[in-house]
């Protein structure tokens, strides 16, 4: 019996490529998304490649749809066996300039979301007492970065949320969880994010504006003098996840990319993939 794998944020960028990933590898996928409208590149290639997914509307903002597409895979298959939680959003902005909305905003997409549809998946896995539960998350889940507090807020929590859980659901249901960690993407992320949180094309204002010049022009020449690549494909990035999903063990946390894991060094060295201080934990205190 093949495995069904439900994966949210599908409709372009890394969403879009694991579902082709996994649906490739014979998995069953739930190809989940906000806007239908934006499934027709991923309908053409199901139908040209007969490919084993299927298309189901899910807002990660909104519980109500959560709830029905979860329970719609429960009615149908019985179970889900992997949960991916890969719907997010960039943002770039000064904590001064972002309003009350964008603030609830990010923190919706890049982390209640995730902690709304584990939620929903949870009780199924537990009572199978098998599953998977893969978070995207970011380099900007461990390491705080200049004009992206908001962003980095919400990443961290997804991290600190994924280890709570494995520290005992984990040991005691044989559920398994992993954060994947990218760093620069080149989808329509990037775009979404400047599109969403520029103002008049500036990410900064004020006194702030000097501020991000420097930064941007740094970053700029770090990168013009790196002989490592920044930016990974969709594509690249999907295959770490569905590495992640075949592996017997997988990690706790993994970053995709030589760069992510230079970038993180520091925070890494310790534990890379983190699994020696969930397994203390969980040994110290269940």
């Amino acid at each position: 019996m093949s495995k069904n794998v439900l994966i949210t944020g599908t409709s372009t960028g890394v969403g879009y490529e694991a579902s082709l990933l996994f649906a490739q590898a014979g998995y069953k996928v739930y190809a989940t998304m906000r806007n239908l409208d934006k499934a027709k590149n991923l309908r053409e290639v199901i139908k040209s490649s007969n490919l084993p997914i299927e298309i189901i509307e899910l807002d990660v903002t909104k519980t109500a749809t959560i709830e029905h597409a979860v329970n719609k895979i429960i009615a149908q298959d019985g179970k889900i066996d992997i949960l991916i939680n890969n719907a997010g959003a960039g943002f770039a902005k000064t904590l001064e300039q972002a309003t009350e909305d964008e603030i609830r905003w990010v923190t919706e997409v890049n982390y209640l979301g995730t902690v709304f549809c584990t939620q929903a998946v949870l009780p199924h896995m537990r009572e199978s007492k098998s599953g998977r539960i893969i978070n995207v998350t970011s380099v900007g889940g461990l390491v705080g970065q200049p004009f992206n507090e908001l962003y980095c807020g919400a990443k961290f929590a997804v991290e600190g949320f994924t280890e709570g859980l494995a520290s005992y659901v984990g040991p005691n249901f044989n559920i398994q969880f992993t954060a994947v960690e990218p760093g620069g993407i080149r989808t329509e992320f990037m775009n979404s994010a400047i599109d969403k949180t520029s103002v008049n094309g500036q990410f900064a204002e004020g006194e702030y504006q000097p501020i991000f010049e420097k930064y941007m022009a740094g970053t700029q020449e770090r990168l013009s003098k790196s002989d490592i690549p920044l930016y990974q494909t969709g594509k690249e990035v999907a295959a770490v996840i569905l590495e992640v999903a075949q592996q017997e063990n997988p990690p706790l946390r993994i970053r995709t990319s030589t760069w992510a894991e230079q970038f993180c060094a520091l925070k890494t060295q310790a534990d890379p993939d983190g699994t020696k201080l969930v397994n203390t934990i969980a040994s110290n205190l269940l």
